[in-house]
């Protein structure tokens, strides 16, 4: 797998080789979540940071944290960060065990792996989860976030009721969700949701968005 870059409005991205590229689902992931200005803001297993920088080129001062188990990727986050003008922290440590503050996040991001484990799918390695993946990711999305605060993320259309149902279960409550498929003559290839802690029941569905329009 090739290394590359891109720009992203202010900001040059870059990731290295072996690094999954930029992808369609994590640029309409970066323009689908709430982000507002000051807000302390993580991203459970960064990659080379580009959550980050979608974050960045919506809201300023932003207080920006990664958690990434794999080294060279997390340093490229780091780079990405810091060749870009922008401070933050990115943890090279596996999101089920890293230290951070309980109850500090206002907004957390993941891409997580798409596939279940036993699930006879495959992306690849990095796109199979470890067992009760999912349902581990929300519950650590759930103990960083504070009260009222946001987790989005990205996953297959197939995995919705999992996820919606490992949202609830941590205590955040799913409150936006939205497909996207490459065209109106396509199902949908990924789903967007974003819940919020301790938020009350009620999901809006947004209409659903063509890849193509996502990533603009």
């Amino acid at each position: 797998m090739k290394g590359g870059q891109e720009q992203l409005g202010p900001y040059r991205y870059r990731w290295p080789a072996g690094c999954f590229p930029l992808g369609r689902d994590s640029l309409a992931l970066g323009a689908f979540a709430t982000v507002r200005r000051g807000w302390r803001v993580c991203d459970l297993g960064c990659g080379a940071g580009v959550l980050l920088l979608l974050a960045a080129r919506r809201e300023a001062e932003l207080t920006l944290t990664g958690v990434e188990r794999d080294a060279a990727a997390a340093q490229a986050a780091r780079e990405n960060l810091a060749d870009n003008g922008l401070a933050g922290t990115v943890l090279t440590a596996d999101w089920r065990e890293v230290s951070l503050e309980p109850g500090h996040f206002d907004l957390i991001f993941s891409n997580p792996p798409y596939f279940a484990a036993g699930s006879g799918r495959s992306g690849g390695l990095a796109r199979m989860e470890e067992p009760d993946g999912l349902a581990s990711l929300c519950t650590c999305a759930g103990r960083l976030l504070r009260h009222g605060g946001r987790f989005a993320l990205v996953q297959r259309p197939e995995r919705l009721t999992d996820l919606l149902c490992a949202l609830r279960g941590a205590g955040v409550e799913p409150k936006r969700l939205q497909f996207l498929q490459h065209s109106s003559a396509h199902p949908p290839s990924a789903c967007l949701v974003e819940g919020v802690k301790g938020g009350r029941a009620g999901l809006e569905v947004l209409p659903a968005a063509l890849t193509a329009e996502a990533t603009s």
